[in-house]
């Protein structure tokens, strides 16, 4: 084994604990990091001034790999969300997070194992916004009426979702190489095309002419995103991998932790042509910071992701054994994990990742 350098940014919140749970059990699988460290969030704000410094863009550009906690964004006011301008900056393009049930924790499911695939760079996420009655809106809405016939009522705040050809085309791809290197069968995509026909009408399009390479050994299929709200409820088990635009991937990929627990179980990874950068989907948490009761599962199963991103493929095999045992036995787990949130039995963050790295240690990998 060789040594890896992997940024780590350890985050807001609850994000130092989990960073902490998720570094001592990749380093109990034996394989050797170089931990470089970087600040995000609140805690550059304090040393930079912002919440996203160009120090560390750079290194994660140098580094090319990195670990991430969640980080703290303000609900409306303030700086935009670190986490994408993170993945714009370094055109981290694709959002990948695995959804799946695990024995031991309650679920409304059963055999849900799903993949959601999500377009990081565009849509109305690239955050180019009109606010009400500032001059610039009033002259938008104008050209808005000169050129289509639509009056916008006056006062309006505006969004632009803005979807290219290129970039459908490189997350559909992404999504159809994926379901062939992992053997999956089927891959739909998701939009809301009858409506807005212009922008997810071009995603649909893309799709489609994607999905004839890699017909009939990969599936395709394509749903309306209400549409897959409602069969996503009915008949998870049904679906395999989903490809999304940015908006849709972000709602769609919270539903779908739903189905097989929540967030506290679903990994992530937003990849690049040469950056990654893993980290769990939920969020910082503030009011549960420093109280060693927070699930840092999510956040460890990206650390699994990571190092199948690095090749070591034996160690994330026994890295990811040894969690699913945690959960399937239900007693070394927090409080989140247990069938009655007032359960006295559970444990804290740090005797969780504990659990998991006595498993690691004592228990043999079976690789297929």
């Amino acid at each position: 084994m060789g040594q890896h350098r992997v940024v780590l940014i350890r985050g807001d919140g609850i994000g130092p604990e989990v960073s902490d749970a998720a570094q001592r059990c990749l380093e109990a699988t034996g394989v050797r990091f170089e931990w470089v460290e970087a600040l995000a969030g609140e805690q550059a704000i304090a040393t930079y001034g912002t919440p996203l410094p160009e120090q560390t863009l750079e290194l994660i550009r140098q580094v090319k790999v990195a670990l991430k906690g969640p980080v703290t964004t303000p609900v409306g006011i303030g700086f935009r969300s670190v986490n994408v301008a993170i993945r714009k900056r370094l055109d981290l393009y694709a959002c990948l997070r695995p959804c799946r049930n695990y024995p031991g924790v309650p679920a409304p499911y059963a055999d849900v194992d799903l993949i959601v695939i999500r377009e990081n760079t565009e849509d109305l996420y690239v955050g180019i916004e009109f606010a009400a009655e500032a001059r610039e809106t009033q002259t938008l809405l104008q050209t808005i009426a000169q050129l289509t016939g639509v009056h916008v009522a006056a006062g309006s705040a505006l969004s632009i979702k803005p979807i290219s050809r290129a970039a459908s085309q490189r997350i559909v791809q992404f999504a159809f190489e994926y379901a062939k290197a992992y053997g999956r069968r089927k891959v739909t995509a998701v939009t809301k095309a009858n409506i807005m026909k212009e922008t997810d009408g071009l995603f649909l399009a893309v799709a489609r002419e994607v999905a004839q390479a890699y017909a009939p050994q990969i599936a395709f299929e394509e749903h309306l995103v209400d549409n897959l709200c409602m069969q996503l409820v009915l008949r998870p088990q049904t679906f395999d991998v989903l490809v999304l635009p940015n908006l849709y991937g972000d709602i769609i990929s919270d539903l779908c932790a739903g189905l097989v627990g929540g967030l506290g179980i679903v990994p992530g990874a937003n990849l690049g042509q040469e950056v990654a950068v893993f980290e769990a989907v939920h969020g910082s948490a503030p009011k549960h910071a420093g109280q060693n009761r927070v699930n840092p599962a999510a956040f460890i199963l990206s650390g699994v992701m990571l190092l199948h991103h690095l090749g070591e493929r034996e160690a994330a095999e026994r890295l990811q054994q040894a969690v699913t045992a945690v959960l399937k036995e239900g007693r070394a787990v927090t409080y989140d994990l247990k069938p009655r949130r007032n359960d006295a039995s559970a444990v804290g963050t740090r005797e969780m990742a504990d659990a998991i790295i006595a498993h690691l240690k004592r228990r043999p990998v079976q690789c297929p």
